[in-house]
């Protein structure tokens, strides 16, 4: 894993990179750079980690359904200004990649944004494209079902993606960002110089 030719190649494709060596100093920078706007949070084990949600409160109009489940949440924090979400892995090449099974965690890093932050631990950071999107299916997609109790293969063994028919299967959407979206003002990836999230 090669950080810096990571954060050249995500420049070149258009995103903005911020780098911490800590979870703490990622924190204090997003709660410095978001204040006086409407923010959403994407379901996202990395962002929980942050522990950014309170201190963002304080400045903020904040949706996020972990801490407020229901639709109206979901909604709201779709239609914010400002999202921050995470990924499920990123190549060193420079695509970000998303799999999600209801759509509005993606479909909010896509369009009409003033800015989405993508935070990223460097263990979710893969040598290439072929690696990153392995990754995603094979790692985080697993882990995610295990992690929401679902009853499909890839969480009752924790080995891989089968490409299941499963009623509950949480992988029904992917989304490869390759360049910075036209709708979006900014896209910046924040990584984090720790294990973060799944």
């Amino acid at each position: 894993m090669n950080i810096e030719k990571t954060i050249e190649n995500l420049e070149k494709r258009g995103f903005q990179v911020a780098r911490f060596k800590t979870r703490q100093e990622a924190a204090d920078y997003l709660v410095e750079s978001i204040k006086g706007t409407t923010v959403g949070i994407g379901g996202s084990v990395t962002v929980e980690q942050l522990d950014v949600y309170d201190r963002l409160c304080e400045n903020n109009t904040v949706f996020w359904q972990w801490r407020n489940h229901n639709p109206e949440t979901i909604m709201s924090a779709a239609k914010a200004r400002v999202y921050i979400t995470s990924a499920n892995a990123v190549a060193e090449t420079g695509e970000i990649i998303n799999i999600d099974g209801r759509g509005n965690r993606v479909a909010s890093t896509l369009h009409d944004k003033d800015a989405v932050y993508i935070v990223i631990g460097t263990n979710k950071i893969e040598e290439s494209f072929d690696a990153a999107m392995w990754r995603a299916k094979n790692v985080a997609a697993p882990k995610n079902a295990q992690r929401l109790k679902k009853k499909t293969p890839c969480a009752v063994k924790g080995d891989k993606c089968y490409d299941c028919n499963s009623p509950e299967r949480i992988c029904r959407g992917l989304v490869v960002l390759w360049k910075r979206m036209l709708g979006v003002s900014k896209i910046e990836v924040v990584i984090v110089e720790e294990d973060l999230g799944l």
